[in-house]
């Protein structure tokens, strides 16, 4: 990719010149055109979304008019006149840009007090943060269970707010993007009582319709700044796949080299010739894997450098954490694997390559860590590994697909009223809900006031809704779905704590016999405690990996939209998913062989949410020479093959969808293929999948009939954690099954504004962490009948919300035909 010049602009005239000086003072002479351009929108008090490449410069573009108004507000008679409140994703963000906040307020003096205010915040440091700092970094988790629940303690900061700064906020999506904006939707509410309307100041990376995502996250209208004036230096950009091993999987298919092992080579080769490097990787045993196979090759050549390798992700303790962004900061790790943790943001100057072990699920996910190389306007390398699964091996075959792509529209649904519900409440224990409120939360609400006051959860008292329980009303829902009490990773002989894991990931990366890695040591799990949220685990050094197997089944519960396929139908519409852990495979090390399976005794967990399927009649088997005997298998394979390819067409990742396919299912009497959304009331992907479906499976054909196997292979109808064991599969019968369903496709149905399409598989369900972001995900397995329902069991401790099936969302389907 050519190198760009950057085009320089003036600040505006009312941006403080104390502030103008100190942006000076920091080496920056004059901003780039759209940072000028952000803060002059900021200055006027419109919401502005700043949506540019990375290292374009969007903290700077939102900072300088935010420094400007609060050296402003610290002439006040109190020294607050104002305030301003940034979001970040992550704690990790959070913490580095207050580093850069102190750094270029400086000069300031006093008239800047920034402070970090989320769980590692020490309780005696809190009190000061609430009645003095105007500059308050933390993120939506704090904000949802900490600030709003306590707002009568943020009164002053409250009534003076004048900025809500929300950081990377194209990570905001899906289940967890809808939970944020309501969490936002409660802020404005709180911060009209209290007098103020403040101004949202949000930066994004690359995005279609980035203006269009943000009015939906904030409930406002928002103007974008999408013109990117900064200058950037050569990329070079290498799909890379791995070679074809010796080896044969199942049922004699060929093995390629593992993407983590060509990931670790890599970072092991640029680290020893001095390259500074970061390696990202989906999982977190992933990001352990590949510095502990990196650190034992360093080693070998000097040990001096297995020391300059470490692996970043989410569930450290706060202290490890500190210590491996200092060391990042400092020079001292030449490399690091990491999760997305480290793609949101954290400012890594001077890297010279990225290497990303598998498509990360989106391009605008690619983009981001892609520009993580080359921060300082140099020259740099990134390197995409292709994972032996079908959407990356179609990828490297067809670089069209990424390069000459747009990038993905951002999709959430705030009206989800799984979302909604527990919010309503939230709200009413913060301040009682009126009708004037109804507008500000969407036209769910009013639906679903009654079902609330019906369960006891709300009680209208004149002309207001009261919260009637003597529990936390922001402890009814996870916003990041992790679905209960985090399960703490205890070693058994010395009781020391090494970390967390969501609740909902708990079945498939910490049952008994896991494979556990922690700062580059690994552990075995002795037992798995759900009750207590404990699992504990013993060092040791097995020569294999561990990967999860479950099964799913699934049973319609209403069906809102059907158009023919010829003589088949695709639907739309809510279901019920059953997902149970039921084993785990031992992978060796390096080359992926499985070395046997261990069936496990986990209990089920149920889902109900929303789902695409389509179906297909027995003159469509004739047509296309599927018989009775290999049915399931090319049905098996097709589903497969369609949730390996169904992130080109949204903004899903992998992990927030499942599948099952079904060589005749009890609801719809046919052979039939779903996938649905691994989240309570849908996600809007399925939704999107409807809308997409015959480019999705076109390309999903396209896919499997390109791969030179015989008989299917992972990079095109295998999958890993196939609960069924990848059995059956058949190739051929998959292409020519949707060669034949394509041929009865309608032309595609109008596309709606904001759903999102998730990806299904047959033996692939959504994890149960599905919205955590470095967390992989179970597989569902073939049913052969039998209703399914859902997937996550009601957290504990948390009142049962009584929501009706969820009804279509954001966008309407179109008219039953």
């Amino acid at each position: 990719m050519p190198p760009r010049e950057g085009r320089h602009a003036v600040w505006p005239d009312r941006i403080r010149s104390e502030v103008v000086a100190a942006v000076q003072s920091a080496g920056i002479e004059h901003p780039w055109a759209h940072q000028a351009l952000a803060a002059e929108h900021a200055l006027d008090g419109e919401s502005v979304i700043v949506s540019t490449g990375t290292a374009s410069g969007k903290s700077l573009a939102y900072l300088v008019p935010v420094l400007s108004t609060l050296l402003d507000g610290s002439e006040a008679p109190n020294g607050r006149g104002a305030t301003a409140l940034y979001l970040a994703p992550t704690k990790a963000l959070a913490a580095d840009q207050r580093r850069s906040v102190k750094k270029l307020s400086h000069p300031l003096g006093h008239a800047v007090r920034s402070a970090v205010y989320d769980g590692d915040t020490p309780v005696e440091e809190r009190e000061w943060v609430r009645q003095y700092a105007n500059y308050v970094l933390t993120n939506p988790d704090m904000l949802h269970r900490g600030i709003l629940p306590s707002h009568p303690r943020w009164a002053s900061f409250l009534r003076a707010l004048r900025y809500v700064v929300i950081d990377e906020c194209h990570t905001y999506r899906g289940v967890f993007g809808s939970h944020v904006a309501q969490v936002l939707r409660r802020l404005r509410r709180l911060c009209a009582r209290y007098g103020s309307s403040p101004v949202f100041l949000m930066a994004s990376a690359t995005a279609a319709e980035p203006s269009v995502a943000a009015s939906r996250l904030t409930g406002l209208p928002v103007v974008e700044v999408a013109d990117d004036a900064s200058p950037r230096g050569e990329l070079v950009f290498a799909l890379w796949e791995p070679p074809l091993t010796d080896l044969h999987g199942e049922k004699g298919a060929p093995v390629r080299r593992s993407a983590t092992a060509e990931t670790a080579d890599l970072l092991t080769d640029l680290t020893v010739q001095g390259v500074r490097s970061v390696a990202f990787v989906r999982s977190r045993r992933g990001a352990e894997l590949i510095s502990v196979i990196a650190q034992e090759r360093l080693s070998e050549v000097d040990r001096s450098l297995a020391r300059r390798v470490a692996a970043y992700r989410g569930g450290y303790l706060p202290e490890e954490r500190r210590a491996l962004e200092h060391a990042l900061h400092s020079g001292e790790l030449l490399g690091l694997a990491a999760t997305t943790a480290l793609e949101l943001g954290i400012d890594v100057s001077g890297l010279d390559a990225v290497v990303i072990a598998g498509y990360p699920g989106t391009r605008a996910s690619l983009w981001q860590q892609a520009g993580r190389a080359g921060r300082s306007g140099q020259g740099a390398l990134a390197v995409l590994v292709a994972r032996d699964d079908p959407l990356d091996t179609f990828l490297v075959h067809h670089p069209e697909a990424l390069f000459d792509q747009p990038v993905e529209s951002t999709v959430l649904d705030p009206d989800n009223p799984y979302v909604l519900a527990p919010h309503l409440c939230a709200a009413a224990s913060e301040l009682p809900l009126t009708e004037e409120d109804f507008d500000l939360f969407g036209p769910t609400t009013a639906e679903l006031m009654p079902q609330l006051e019906a369960a006891k959860l709300l009680r209208r008292r004149t002309k207001a809704w009261h919260w009637t329980r003597r529990e936390r009303a922001a402890d009814l829902t996870d916003i990041r779905g992790g679905g209960g009490n985090p399960v703490q990773i205890v070693e058994s002989g010395s009781g020391r704590l090494l970390g967390t894991v969501d609740a909902g990931a708990a079945h498939t990366t910490v049952h008994e016999g896991a494979v556990h890695l922690h700062q580059g040591r690994t552990y075995l799990v002795d037992e798995l405690h759900l009750d207590d949220s404990v699992a504990l685990v013993t060092e040791a050094n097995p020569p294999y990996s561990t990967v999860a197997r479950d099964t799913t089944a699934i049973s319609v519960l209403e069906t809102d939209v059907e158009i023919p396929w010829g003589d088949g139908r695709l639907c739309y519409g809510s279901v019920e998913v059953t997902n149970q852990v039921v084993s785990f495979l031992r992978r060796r090390l390096m080359t992926g062989e499985v070395l046997g399976e261990t069936k496990l005794d986990l209990p089920p967990r149920t889902l109900r949410t929303r789902a695409v399927w389509w179906t297909v009649t027995e003159d469509q088997l004739d047509a296309a020479r599927v018989n009775p005997e290999i049915l399931g298998g090319a049905l098996h394979a097709a589903e497969h093959a369609s949730i390996g390819m169904l992130p080109l067409f949204a903004t899903c990742d992998r992990w927030d969808i499942g599948g099952v396919s079904v060589p005749l299912h009890p609801d719809t009497l046919l052979p039939t293929v779903f996938v649905y959304d691994g989240h309570p009331g849908g996600a809007g992907f399925a939704e999107r999948a409807f809308h997409t479906a015959r480019e999705w499976l076109t390309a999903t054909r396209q896919a499997i009939a390109s791969c030179e196997c015989d008989a299917g292979c992972p990079s095109c109808i295998q999958s890993p954690k196939c609960g069924n064991g990848n059995e059956p599969l058949h190739k051929r019968g998959a292409v020519r099954l949707l060669t034949v369903l394509l041929q009865g496709a309608p032309p595609a149905p109008a596309e709606p504004e904001s759903p999102e399409a998730p990806e299904a598989q047959l033996c692939e369900g959504p994890s149960e962490a599905a919205q955590r972001q470095d967390v992989g995900r179970p597989d569902a397995a073939v049913t052969a009948a039998g209703p399914a329902e859902g997937q996550g069991p009601e957290p504990r401790g948390r009142p049962d919300l009584p929501v009706t099936s969820p009804r279509p969302s954001a966008a309407p389907a179109p008219p039953r035909p």
